[in-house]
């Protein structure tokens, strides 16, 4: 019987040869654009999950509130949090402290290396976590001061090898680092991607050093910044963990935030949660969206269901023209069960088939795929058991589903009736096709107005104003190695830059626009005002030129200047800052003087609210502190035109003025675009994925169009010879879909609405959806429709009707 099954559905296959490779042509496409969207989401889901103790790992995530609302949320927290709740906690069995630190500079070569992604960390980095260690010992790895870790990659960089335990690196400070350790490079799939890390000693033993013994950083409540994580004993409640903070906090800064009436309050946020859950300040690197993975788990949905449905009306369409053959076999002896059994067969060849093939094209386009969602997967994926299976499953699915109905309209044909010429049923498998391909494009409209929006949203964060002008910017990172000269010369260079032509103006600031504010200040209030009125305010610090040279737009008294002696210890306020220290209008708040860690400093200017980061962001109320000697970036504003000789001339006078650093550079606007990167890449795959399913489709309506109006073929030769005209009987053809198309946008409409508004409130600044974004992708969804039936249907209203006539 299994071989008698394979033959007749080769030969079903081959006699059909033009709808049996747009089966399986749709089903390959829509095996593909699922298994690359599954293979996205897996990797969006298996962030940290390589940590053998994943599930009792916790981030220590921090809130802080003004006047008992909740004001910010942190990423990182106190530097006393991680000791204090390890001492007070017996639930709590270890935990990890992570502080970023400035880049390093080593020599190599006689030329500086630059070093990234520098923390300094506690020596149970390793025992918490399972980043895997290739050279030292892991208890006693990161206790002493002054001895450090670094990666596999960055050993090959400095020192030309990897095993370097015990040799010492002078990296920029005049510091000697002895190398303890050699970790493997970090997956892509986890937050945390350190190069050195340092112990967490040597910070220690630095601020000690630099207070003359009167500070420990076991001991700041009030300074954050340092990512604390913990492992909970095995069987213990987080929640009941997380209930016993509070009485530690209360402890270590509850009376003093009392004074400001503000309070802080700290959550345990589970390891695996951080990548897709987590968009607080300080993250250590940017995150994923979990709406955006569930948005495009739901687009694979919609494929792959485009491409089975295809299936079922073309198998529910050849019903009429396989009913003598099932009437045949019937007579001949065939039972149901059999008929079934054959028909499924021969959907397990159709979806095998599909399934070959999908993974040749899958193995094709994997890089191009890789380089579009900006995603590492490789075809090591192809060794992963979970792939085989969920590929097993998917062919499975498709079998069942594409499968089931078919072979039961088929089977259930009764032979006396069918040999007869009669037919029944019809109307039933009619009304499910129009039923399926509403579905489709209701799908595919739902797909086309989400590309749209998606589009349309990219477009306006790109083309907005920002409030400052960044473009003709080039910007110079900050030096590394400096000295107590660093001042004078910053002041220095800044002259010697401005005496070239192209050079137009230079400012130094603490962080550029599309670098986040990088500051937090709390305890800020009005001198009038009392404790209990302090607020939270992002700051950053500035020299006298920045507010000039991006050309922020002044809306009440001055900008800072030289003229004025005291403004070391005035400020200028944005929009937004003024209207939560209380003041409507800008101009009230000129001259008032507020509290900011203990000075009291002047507020001389107010500007415009401005985007200091992308327009996913909220404006913030911000702080612009003046300070001349400033550390920070270099901000230039040059001609373009000469952009390269500006770059060789300002590369040289940096040489001279900073020896023992790297140069290097961006330009501004290029810079600020890369916070939409994320969000171009999620439109270029949503984009693409909508295309695959219109063409699927449009795939599955074009052998509908001709086998349906094949079967009309008859009936459109009498029309003519009754007279009926070629655009008549076009008309006829093309009623039909359009009405179905019509049903689908009505069904789209509230279910594009509801996905885009949804998508949106993710963005601070967002467009409006107008009604133009459902139009069109209906226009454009009739249009495709109607040109992808137009072959056949042309075809039929122009033949001859004598030999319509003769059809059977």
């Amino acid at each position: 019987m299994f071989k008698n099954y394979l033959k007749i559905a080769w030969r079903n296959l081959i006699k059909n040869k033009v709808y049996s490779w747009i089966n399986i042509g749709g089903l390959a496409i829509g095996i593909v654009a699922c298994l690359l969207i599954l293979q996205y989401v897996a990797f969006e889901h298996s962030y940290e999950n390589f940590h053998e103790n994943k599930d009792r790992i916790y981030r220590v995530q921090q809130d802080r509130y003004d006047n008992g609302k909740l004001a910010t949320q942190w990423a990182a927290g106190a530097f006393a949090v991680g000791n204090s709740f390890k001492e007070a906690i017996p639930e709590i069995e270890e935990y990890v402290k992570v502080n970023e630190t400035r880049d390093i500079i080593v020599e190599v070569d006689n030329r500086p290396l630059k070093i990234e992604e520098v923390f300094f960390t506690t020596n149970s980095f390793f025992t918490v976590f399972s980043y895997p260690l290739l050279y030292g010992k892991k208890e006693g790895l990161l206790t002493e001061p002054y001895t450090a870790a670094i990666s596999e990659s960055t050993a090959l960089k400095i020192f030309g090898t990897t095993n370097v335990v015990d040799k010492v690196l002078p990296i920029s400070g005049n510091k000697n680092y002895r190398i303890t350790g050699v970790f493997k490079d970090m997956p892509a799939n986890t937050q945390l991607q350190p190069n050195f890390l340092a112990s967490y000693a040597s910070f220690v033993e630095q601020v000690k050093t630099n207070s003359n013994g009167e500070q420990n950083p076991e001991e700041w409540w009030l300074s954050d910044g340092c990512l604390t994580y913990v492992l909970l004993q095995k069987g213990v409640n987080p929640s009941q963990v997380e209930a016993k903070f509070a009485p530690v906090v209360e402890t270590g800064v509850g009376e003093f935030m009392r004074r400001f009436n503000a309070s802080v309050t700290y959550k345990l946020q589970p390891l695996t949660d951080i990548h897709l859950e987590a968009n607080y300040i300080d993250e250590p690197a940017p995150n994923g969206d979990a709406k955006t993975v569930l948005l495009l788990l739901g687009i694979a949905f919609f494929i792959i269901v485009i491409a089975w449905v295809n299936y079922i009306n073309l198998a529910t369409a050849r019903a009429v023209g396989r009913a003598k053959e099932v009437g045949v076999r019937k007579t001949v002896g065939s039972n149901r069960k059999q008929l079934i059994t054959q028909f499924f067969f021969e959907s397990g060849l159709f979806n095998g088939l599909a399934l070959l093939l999908a993974l040749v094209i899958m193995l094709i386009t994997l890089p191009a795929f890789n380089q579009i969602s900006g995603q590492p997967v490789s075809y090591e994926l192809l060794t992963k058991t979970n792939f085989w299976l969920g590929l097993a499953a998917l062919f499975l699915t498709g079998v069942i589903l594409s499968g089931l109905y078919p072979a039961i309209v088929l089977s259930k044909f009764r032979p006396v009736e069918v040999l007869k010429g009669n037919m029944g049923g019809t109307q039933q498998g009619t009304l499910l096709r129009k039923g399926l391909v509403v579905l489709q494009f209701t799908a595919s409209l739902f797909l086309l107005i989400g590309s749209l929006v998606v589009y349309q949203q990219i477009q306006f964060m790109r083309n907005q104003s920002l409030g400052i002008d960044i473009d003709q910017t080039l910007v110079l990172r900050p030096p590394i190695a400096t000295d107590s000269t660093f001042v004078a010369q910053k002041q220095a260079i800044k002259e010697t830059l401005l005496q070239y032509s192209a050079i137009k103006n230079v400012a130094v600031s603490s962080v550029v626009p599309g670098e986040g504010t990088g500051g937090n200040a709390g305890g800020i209030r009005l001198v009038t005002q009392d404790d209990s009125e302090q607020k939270q305010y992002r700051f950053i610090r500035v020299d006298y030129d920045f507010l000039d040279l991006y050309d922020t737009k002044l809306i009440a008294g001055r900008k800072f200047s030289e003229d004025f002696g005291a403004d070391a210890v005035n400020v200028v306020f944005n929009r937004k800052g003024i209207e939560q220290l209380g003041f409507n209008d800008p101009q009230e708040a000129i001259g008032k003087q507020i509290e900011f860690w203990g000075d009291q400093c002047t507020i001389v200017g107010v500007v415009e609210n401005f985007h200091q980061q992308s327009l996913r962001d909220a404006y913030e109320p911000l702080i612009l502190t003046l300070n001349p000697g400033v550390y920070g970036y270099f901000s230039i504003k040059t001609d373009m035109g000469q952009i390269g000789e500006t770059i060789a001339q300002v590369q040289a006078e940096w040489d001279t003025f900073f020896p023992g650093n790297t140069f290097e550079y961006f330009f501004l606007d290029e810079q600020f675009d890369k916070q939409y990167k994320a969000d171009h890449r999620f439109g270029q795959v949503f984009g693409l994925f909508t295309l695959l399913a219109i063409f699927v489709a449009c795939l599955g309506l074009f052998g509908l169009a001709s086998f349906t109006t094949m079967q009309r073929t008859k009936e459109i030769g009498i029309r003519k010879v009754l007279g009926a005209s070629v655009q008549g009987i076009l008309k006829l053809l093309y009623r039909e879909y359009a009405l179905l198309l019509a049903v689908a946008f009505l069904i789209s409409i509230p279910l594009a609405w509801y996905m885009a508004s949804n998508w949106l409130q993710g963005y601070a600044f967002h467009i409006s959806i107008h009604w133009t974004f459902f139009v069109w992708p209906f226009v454009a969804i009739v249009v495709i429709a109607l040109v992808t039936v137009s072959f056949q249907s042309i075809k039929a209203s122009l033949a001859n009707p004598v030999k319509s006539l003769r059809t059977e």
